[in-house]
């Protein structure tokens, strides 16, 4: 599939087949979110690959209800995938320059560079025949605690991997003329 027909193509998935990802395709999609810039090449993005159903369960428990919502539905599909990828960035790189942060913004570039990272994961995931989902209304504390996650690093966050049950229908998407703006805000 060409990058931009990918890109139009790719849906959140939140319900999945059981057949096992293999480990040649699961690198694939690793690496191509190794590949994602980062903040002065930081590469801040470290990734957690999770296949233990013990653990998966308890990653879908530290998942939160949304006030308005009610039960998110990423939970089922954690339980239900058969990969799970948790994205973790190591502090104190990304946004800073000798050891201080280079912007008012500085201890929180890392999450624009995991960011980036994860869209290149999903976007080779649904180029392979995979669904994703971006998940991170979660506990990151609980989150950390099981996965060991050292205190220089934080978790961000996380993406249920498989093979798709369904193929959901696009959704509504705003017009390109109600997002752009020429030379300043609200200038049409």
């Amino acid at each position: 599939m060409e990058t931009l027909e990918t890109i139009k193509n790719r849906r959140s998935i939140r319900k999945f087949k059981a057949d096992p990802v293999d480990d040649k395709t699961l690198n694939i999609i690793l690496d191509a979110a190794r590949l994602a810039p980062s903040w002065s090449n930081t590469q801040c993005t470290r990734f957690i690959v999770i296949r233990s159903t013990e653990i998966k369960n308890a990653l879908a428990d530290s998942i939160l209800a949304h006030p308005e919502l009610g039960n998110n539905p990423a939970t089922k599909g954690i339980r239900a995938a058969p990969v799970v990828i948790v994205a973790i960035a190591e502090k104190g790189l990304s946004g800073y320059f000798n050891g201080k942060p280079a912007t008012n913004k500085g201890d929180y570039w890392y999450m624009l560079d995991v960011g980036i990272a994860m869209e290149n994961l999903v976007l080779a995931a649904a180029d392979l025949g995979l669904g994703t989902v971006h998940v991170g209304l979660f506990d990151c504390s609980k989150v950390e605690d099981i996965l060991k996650i050292p205190e220089n690093y934080c978790v961000v966050e996380m993406t249920p991997l498989g093979y798709p049950e369904y193929q959901p229908t696009p959704r509504p998407r705003k017009v390109l003329e109600e997002l752009v703006y020429k030379e300043e805000f609200g200038k049409k």
